[in-house]
């Protein structure tokens, strides 16, 4: 398999930030870390791996990011300075690392991505698809959260909130807003166990399902068993199942 690491220098961030690639051939997927979480966690935990069959048959190529989830979502400092961090990072992905590694992959910079992601790389993942379908056009989360509004401390929902919150502007968009038809042409998968450490999120994908289907977007929405925790095992048996299907 191969596997490439990179360090490059962020405007947005103010920093060095690192990533990895993995794959010669196929479509490019952005993976996203849990919280906290680095851009060597999906090694670390040998998904690639478990993946390493489609990556070796060339029909997909991954990207690794680093969060800065420390400093916004983990952080209890003043909402607004954490969210326009968020925001930055939203940036930094957009019109840096995925530029960067497009050009990397030898693909044209107008090729659609995948996004994935776990737990509250599950929330980025969703934040990013329904934010840029232009860019994104597959969406695998498992276990995301989707209501972001616990996470403000100090009751200051600014414009940098309401963007990075799928329940904030979700609910306001008008039903003929040209971005559902391209949701509708995308392949967008949520999933969530119905075991340990799951309440939050069951309720959320609950509450995104509903305005999904009120909007007219349709989208595979999937709960699995009351044995299914919020663990790497559970995520492992679900990217197996749904991951060969949208590559």
């Amino acid at each position: 398999m191969k596997v490439e690491y990179y360090k490059e220098y962020s405007n947005f961030l103010n920093r060095d930030m690192e990533f990895k690639m993995y794959g010669h051939s196929g479509p490019l997927c952005l993976v996203i870390p849990c919280q906290d979480g680095r851009f060597f966690e999906w090694e670390d935990r040998h998904m690639f791996n478990l993946m390493g069959d489609l990556i070796n048959d060339g029909r997909v190529q991954f990207v690794t990011v680093d969060s800065v989830d420390h400093e916004t979502w983990s952080s209890f400092g003043r909402s607004d300075w954490r969210m326009a961090q968020q925001e930055n990072w939203v940036q930094y992905v957009m019109n840096e690392l995925i530029p960067s590694a497009l050009a990397k992959a030898g693909k044209d910079q107008s090729e659609p991505m995948m996004v994935m992601g776990a737990s509250m790389g599950a929330t980025h993942a969703a934040n990013l698809f329904f934010r840029f379908p232009d860019r994104f056009n597959k969406v695998l989360a498992l276990s995301g959260i989707y209501d972001m509004s616990p996470y403000i401390y100090d009751g200051n929902f600014d414009e940098n909130f309401y963007k990075n919150n799928p329940m904030s502007y979700l609910p306001n968009m008008p039903h003929d807003h040209e971005y559902i038809q391209k949701y509708n042409q995308a392949n967008a998968v949520f999933v969530v166990g119905q075991g340990a450490w799951e309440n939050e999120c069951q309720n959320d994908l609950r509450k995104l399902a509903d305005v999904l289907y009120k909007k007219g977007i349709h989208s595979s929405i999937n709960f699995w068993g009351y044995d299914i925790p919020h663990d790497w095992p559970s995520w492992e048996r679900q990217i197996s199942l749904y991951l060969p299907g949208m590559v």
